[in-house]
């Protein structure tokens, strides 16, 4: 019991998930993990299970991995979101020189696990531990899945940490300034002046809404805020919702059919961002980056500027810090 008796106090960081490599077998088991999540499809596993094994698990890993290798970190071998996931920790801890504050970071789909590091933290002496998912808006199928998972961990250990958890933060003062920083900053980079901004976020099934998943809700708290701060208005600074998966309906507008509606209007000039990612990934690097970005030109669009997400910028690293501290108050 040497290393319990330390005292220390974690803090971990919990992303989304990214295969470990682009081809067909690092793809389909990074699939198969996030597709069987109830989290994600609700739907009765006796209907599910044979469209995922039979069809969807020997499709669509060859497509994912052709646009993996597009947006791929070739220097460090990984998805951007590896990347920028273990630099926000790293600089994170620079924030804190305290030995006794312990930050670690892990992804709710593949490697590092959420179990791995937490195990890995309380071996380290970690009575307390601070869990944030990475996740402005709250849904089931983000912030609650990485809890369940985190929670299900505890539920084997004999000892079991104090845990604070980290809140949604849609419209909170420090993360909307850091995102009209970041706005601001790249859009004065580009060499035209967009007639619209459009703020996409990743969809989520309609029935879910109706269910009660308060998504939506905080997705229109965050476009608000930045309307507000930005002095825009529902014509100027658009909200969509992009990433559909499967038959159902999702969360409407939907971003490439505004996109492509905005052009062939005679829009020319447009910006995207997403203020539900933290860190740049396939659906931005890639699904705004490239496929956005052709349609609005085929039908007619010339300016097109993804503004990147906070990352590990020092806005979007002061983001972080900032819950960090909120929630360390009274434990250090």
């Amino acid at each position: 019991m040497k290393e319990l008796s330390r005292n220390r106090v974690g803090v971990l960081l919990v992303n989304l998930g990214t295969p470990n490599g682009t081809c067909y077998r690092n793809i389909r088991r990074y699939l198969a993990e996030f597709l069987s999540d109830r989290r994600i499809i609700e739907w009765p596993r006796f209907i599910w299970y044979p469209i995922l094994h039979g069809i969807i698990l020997n499709i669509r890993p060859k497509k994912l991995g052709v646009a993996y290798t597009r947006i791929w970190n070739d220097d460090q071998n990984e998805s951007p979101l590896r990347t920028y996931t273990r630099s926000q920790a790293e600089k994170l801890r620079s924030f804190f020189k305290d030995d006794k504050i312990d930050i670690d970071w892990a992804m709710r789909y593949s490697d590092p696990s959420i179990a791995t590091t937490t195990n890995a933290m309380i071996t380290r002496g970690c009575k307390r531990i601070v869990i944030f998912p990475l996740y402005p808006q709250y849904s089931a199928t983000t912030t609650a899945t990485v809890n369940d998972v985190f929670f299900k961990v505890l539920q084997k250990k004999r000892f079991m940490p104090a845990i604070r958890t980290i809140p949604s933060y849609p419209d909170d003062t420090v993360y909307i300034d850091a995102l009209v920083t970041s706005i601001k900053k790249h859009i004065s980079l580009i060499n035209f002046e967009p007639e619209i901004i459009i703020t996409s976020y990743h969809g989520i099934p309609k029935s879910y809404v109706k269910r009660g998943d308060p998504y939506f809700l905080e997705c229109e708290r965050t476009t608000k805020a930045l309307r507000h701060k930005l002095g825009l208005d529902e014509k100027r600074l658009l909200m969509t919702f992009q990433s559909r998966f499967g038959p159902g309906e999702w969360l409407r507008p939907y971003t490439e059919k505004i996109i492509e509606e905005l052009a062939r209007n005679g829009i020319k000039s447009i910006v995207v961002l997403n203020p539900g990612f933290v860190s740049d990934c396939l659906e931005t690097l890639d699904e705004i980056c490239n496929e956005a970005a052709h349609i609005f030109r085929k039908n007619g669009g010339k300016n097109f500027a993804h503004i990147p997400c906070l990352n590990d910028s020092e806005e979007g690293v002061h983001v972080i810090e900032h819950f960090v501290r909120h929630e360390l108050s009274n434990w250090v």
